[in-house]
């Protein structure tokens, strides 16, 4: 398991991007959960934000994708709107223990 910050870095809602040396990932805030994807657009394999942390629409509702405004289901990744409509995010199993946000699968070597 790799712990990825403290739940407080991420706020209520909000998001929060990590970089490490092979995947960037992203983690979300929302309804007192969080869920964390690989940050990668399914229409390009680009990133989604374009400001650090922001990964959200203007109302925190929806991932919103900063390059084509493609807009993401915050629970499941399932793209909405947008070129990449029907397809999904990738997402990393997580979970909050101890006041932490920690991935459960070892999809990120670091």
């Amino acid at each position: 398991m790799l712990t990825l910050c403290s739940l407080n870095d991420i706020p209520e809602p909000g998001s929060k991007g990590f970089k490490f040396p092979d995947k960037s990932l992203f983690a979300v805030r929302a309804r007192g959960e969080v869920f964390v994807y690989q940050n990668s657009c399914p229409h390009l394999g680009i990133e989604l934000n374009w400001q650090e942390d922001q990964f959200l629409d203007y109302d925190d509702s929806l991932i919103q994708c900063a390059t084509h405004g493609a807009l993401f289901i915050i629970e499941s990744g399932e793209c909405i709107a947008g070129p990449c409509h029907g397809k999904a995010l990738k997402k990393l199993g997580s979970k909050i223990e101890n006041g932490y946000v920690v991935l459960t699968e070892e999809q990120v070597q670091n």
